[in-house]
């Protein structure tokens, strides 16, 4: 009797094996995609302590210690690429983290079924631009001949400018045309959050003569709170990760007083100048700030808000 159950028992558990075979197929995808793309080449930021010589190899080259983090945080460029990248980084959070969440809240006050899909589709589709597009398309916009935009200045008497050329322009440009391509497609968890709003709370505003906008402050925006803090400690965190592409498509010479930023400059380094110490030194460090910057603005939301991500 004993061994009969005994069997079921393993009958049973090969059962549960055999049918969890697909979860674990899907999760090794992404997790062998993470170790080899995001694990595994952390083990080269060996490289910012190091004076790297391909003859000695990674292991081989000699140890020099935090020589390249002062030579990187006292150069002259260097403190000027800093002060690029947080300048551009805290404009690129002001502008570009409230808007969606405004755009959630608009969307969610249209009754018009056909108006809200159709701004919903308007406002996310640029988000699937590729960035290489979207800049030429800017370049195409802003032209000082073509361009529409200096079109539409001219009919306002205003003469061709050149958005690309003039270094104030270059981070007002950066910065919008971001918000453009990435407000409608940011605006969706805050949708999600708002649709989870109880209707009793509503309906009980209504009740005692609160107008739309005193429901919206007193209803909406609390109840979509833990996930608006959740969203900025994310960004906060992410402030000075400047993204690569976008910032070198939109670089020229003439800008160039203000468009350096950390990822540009360890491009220009370590793969142009083959200075690979120095750059991963570069990168490393904004690493590192970035991940204090998460850490702190955690702490602080956790104490006043008593919402963090751990």
């Amino acid at each position: 009797m004993k061994t009969g159950v005994m069997k079921v028992k393993a009958k049973n558990k090969n059962r549960v094996k055999n049918s969890n075979w697909q979860f674990w197929a899907i999760i090794a995808v992404p997790l062998i995609y993470a170790i080899v793309f995001a694990y595994i080449p952390m083990g080269g930021v060996i490289l910012a302590f190091k004076d790297y010589s391909i003859r000695k190899g990674i292991w081989g080259s000699d140890w020099v210690g935090l020589r390249y983090f002062k030579q990187f945080l006292l150069s002259p460029s260097s403190s000027k690429v800093i002060i690029n990248t947080l300048v551009l980084g805290f404009y690129s959070l002001l502008a570009s983290f409230p808007i969606p969440i405004l755009l959630a809240v608009g969307l969610n006050e249209v009754k018009a079924v056909k108006f809200k899909k159709t701004v919903q589709m308007i406002t996310y589709a640029p988000y699937f631009i590729s960035t290489v597009v979207m800049v030429g398309m800017l370049m195409q916009m802003t032209d000082l001949r073509i361009g529409i935009i200096n079109k539409l200045l001219g009919l306002f008497g205003v003469g061709p400018v050149n958005f690309f050329g003039d270094v104030d322009i270059f981070r007002s440009l950066y910065v919008w045309s971001g918000v453009w391509q990435t407000a409608g497609y940011s605006a969706i968890i805050y949708i999600a959050a708002l649709a989870g709003v109880s209707p009793e709370l509503k309906e009980a505003a209504i009740v005692d003569g609160a107008s739309r906008l005193q429901r919206i402050w007193h209803v909406d925006l609390p109840a979509i709170r833990p996930t608006v803090v959740t969203m900025l400690i994310f960004a906060c965190g992410n402030m000075i990760n400047i993204g690569f592409d976008k910032v070198f498509l939109m670089q020229n010479s003439m800008n160039l007083a203000k468009s350096e930023v950390i990822a540009t400059f360890v491009y220009k380094v370590g793969l142009v100048n083959a200075d690979y110490g120095f750059s991963t030194a570069a990168g490393l460090f904004q690493s590192l700030v970035s991940f204090i910057m998460l850490v702190t603005v955690n702490q602080i939301s956790k104490k006043i808000t008593e919402t963090s991500l751990w």
